[in-house]
């Protein structure tokens, strides 16, 4: 079965058309990824400004047509804390599929988090033992931790890059007395979850700490990580004392500086420090001295699930049913630019 999974986040909506065969890994075929660039659009009302919906549209229309032109059965299409919290969400969604045919579905934060800790599983196995996830996006913070493939628990958090810059980084580069309120406001938020964490993992065999999204991608290439082109088999991962040193760097940088450091790319370099600030509470809350940075994330979970329901229908459960989707004809002239994807790739 061949399937695009669309994730349309607050900075891009991304496409990955792959080949679902039972037994095998999901086989990637082709990619698009095109700006949203929502997280900058909210207003102080949480209103998405018209300009980004007008370029959410034409960008879930490229995708469209990627999955059309390479022959997707079927449409995964959801969108990110960007569009779910939006105080115009329903607006957008109809436009969306009005002009697209495309139906954008959402996951709760704890969904998202499930679905990545999937994910996770899936590309470290069982012999990684328990694993503690961190996924940091534009809205909110997931956390998941457990020894099966469904994690003992999933959490999500208010406390994504992109929101929290909105809210407590005014300034560019930020005041420092901003910078120390946000760093004492993250602490404060992760307290209660992380000794919940701390306490279901004490006395526990040893537990693998992992993490996936964009940012804790970049942190750990600022850091020193390999580049992307050492293929997704090269080990990465985000060491909480180099990340220390780099906070600072960030936040006397504005974020046309930070987009020319290693690793930071230009739509990011707005939130990034938000991002390290999350990540460094984060580690130093839980004792973590470092964490793997994982390759797959919620995309691949959901095409893992969809694995799953094909061979067991049981599988199949209702957070990815009502995501799916017959492919929308939308015709272009041409066949759309895409990108090939390495197989396993992030």
């Amino acid at each position: 079965m061949r399937i695009g999974v669309l994730d349309v986040g607050s900075n891009s909506a991304h496409l990955k058309v792959v080949d679902l065969v039972a037994g095998g890994a999901p086989r990637p075929l082709a990619a698009v990824k095109r700006p949203t660039r929502l997280a900058e659009a909210i207003d102080a009302d949480g209103v998405v400004g018209e300009d980004a919906v007008c370029r959410l549209v034409g960008s879930v229309g490229e995708a469209v047509r990627a999955a059309g032109a390479y022959g997707a059965g079927e449409l995964i299409a959801f969108a990110t804390s960007a569009v779910r919290d939006a105080a115009n969400q329903q607006q957008i969604v109809a436009q969306v599929e009005a002009v697209t045919g495309v139906r954008l579905g959402f996951l709760s934060g704890r969904d998202e988090a499930r679905l990545t800790f999937l994910a996770a599983r899936a590309w470290y196995g069982w012999s990684a033992g328990r694993l503690l996830l961190a996924d940091i996006g534009g809205g909110s913070l997931e956390i998941a931790h457990g020894e099966g493939q469904e994690p003992a628990l999933a959490v999500s958090l208010p406390l994504g890059a992109g929101r929290l810059t909105r809210a407590h980084l005014p300034g560019d580069p930020p005041a420092r007395k901003d910078v120390h309120r946000l760093r004492a406001h993250v602490y404060e938020r992760l307290a209660d979850i992380c000794a919940q964490v701390k306490e279901d993992l004490d006395g526990r065999p040893s537990v693998r700490p992992v993490a996936t999204s964009k940012t804790f991608t970049q942190l750990a290439r600022l850091t020193g990580a390999p580049k992307r082109k050492a293929g997704p088999y090269a080990r990465r991962e985000l060491r909480l004392d180099r990340l220390r040193e780099q906070i600072p760097v960030l936040a006397d940088r504005c974020a046309e500086a930070r987009a020319k450091l290693r690793g930071v790319s230009r739509p990011r370099a707005p939130q990034i420090l938000a991002g390290a600030i999350v990540a460094e509470a984060l580690m130093t809350t839980l004792g973590l001295d470092r964490v793997d940075i994982c390759p797959w994330a919620i995309r691949e979970g959901l095409m893992i699930r969809r694995l799953q329901a094909m061979t067991d229908p049981a599988a199949a459960d209702e957070e990815t049913a009502h995501l799916t989707q017959a492919v929308p004809v939308f015709p272009a002239p041409g066949r759309p630019s895409l990108r090939p994807v390495p197989s396993l790739s992030a």
